[in-house]
């Protein structure tokens, strides 16, 4: 996961373009533990579709992931597929192929960019439902791990990968050549999309966003679909043409390193501080956490419980979004309402 677009650069702590130790010992390790993760993705339902599957198999998460940060107390450790110390390299090996994501890179201590956990990786890849011969875009390219797995599963050709971080997409690109595969990768901020490259018929978005940039819709062919996290969920658009896409949000939960950059909107206001007049112990409730961001700014917190609860707390694909030249909204049940929320203004709108 990248920031598709972020104007802060990482420190330049090890450079994260090496490859581990090498050795029988070391590659039967590195193979067997990404064999038990393929497996363990499989059992768990998130690769049903054969084709993912294959991808997941043929690309080692630990080419991508030299290197990781954990929380440790008040700082944070690093974990180095080349430290000296056997104990930390098999830390680093067992925590790369655990179901999680992983801190990749970190600036001033706040997280900038991570490697997504690669169940709701599996998850967005068959969600995004491609086609052979489809053209992907990318935003947000990270470790280069997801460009990899559209790579396999669609040829290098199909595949462009954005994100402003020039340090990002030069380590991404690195990563993907040790598998010999040379898609596209472009150092510019995602809310512009990829002129130069489209049309294309699939957006798959690794940051969260406040809005869905305008720009990307007039890059898609009519018919493309748009993956993206919004709230703390998935939505999922299909695209009429330049001016109009629409769709209903998945039922997974989706948390994400926001989408810095130029066009970048900030979170709407509300979502953080004190939600007075909620019971506590809904504060925490996920469900409603996604309805409150959604609608922050424009339902109260206690208007946003109110219709949660009258609506028999409705799940994330009951909600859905709609895209125009004019704005866009979000909506429960029905686009044309009753209940329909203003996203706001259109990030990079013409």
């Amino acid at each position: 996961m990248g920031t598709g677009g972020t104007g802060a650069h990482a420190s330049r702590t090890p450079r994260d373009t090496r490859t581990p130790p090498d050795g029988p010992a070391a590659r039967d390790l590195r193979a067997t533990a990404h064999a038990a993760q393929v497996r363990e993705l499989t059992a768990v339902g998130a690769l049903e579709d054969p084709a993912w599957r294959a991808a997941f198999a043929a690309v080692p998460r630990h080419l991508f992931v030299p290197y990781f940060w954990t929380g440790r107390g008040a700082g944070h450790e690093r974990l180095w597929c080349e430290d000296p110390d056997p104990v930390r390299r098999a830390r680093w090996l067992r925590g790369v192929y655990t179901d999680a994501p992983l801190a990749t890179r970190l600036r001033d201590g706040e997280l900038v960019s991570s490697s997504s956990q690669p169940s709701l990786m599996a998850k967005m890849l068959q969600s995004l439902e491609v086609r052979d011969g489809d053209d992907v875009l990318e935003i947000g390219a990270g470790t280069g791990y997801n460009a990899a797995l559209l790579c396999h599963r669609l040829g290098e050709e199909h595949v462009t990968t954005v994100d402003l971080d020039e340090e990002i997409t030069e380590a991404a690109r690195a990563h993907l050549a040790l598998l010999g595969y040379r898609p596209t990768v472009v150092t510019g901020d995602g809310a512009r999309g990829c002129p130069a490259r489209a049309p294309f018929d699939r957006i798959l978005v690794t940051c969260t966003l406040p809005l869905i940039p305008h720009a990307w819709l007039g890059q898609c062919r009519p018919g493309a679909r748009i993956l993206a996290p919004l709230s703390t969920g998935l939505i999922a658009l299909t695209v009429r043409d330049a001016d109009f896409a629409e769709g209903r949000f998945l039922h997974t939960s989706a948390y994400f390193v926001p989408l810095r950059g130029a066009t970048a909107s900030p979170l709407p206001a509300g979502t953080t501080g004190p939600l007075h007049g909620v019971p506590y112990e809904l504060v925490e409730n996920e469900r409603f956490q996604f309805l409150l961001i959604l609608t922050a700014g424009v339902l109260h917190p206690r208007e946003a419980l109110d219709l949660w609860r009258g609506e028999g707390r409705p799940s994330r694909e009951r909600f859905g979004v709609t895209v125009t030249a004019e704005g866009q909204w979000s909506w429960l049940d029905d686009p044309q309402g009753p209940y329909v929320w203003p996203l706001g203004e259109a990030v990079g709108q013409r």
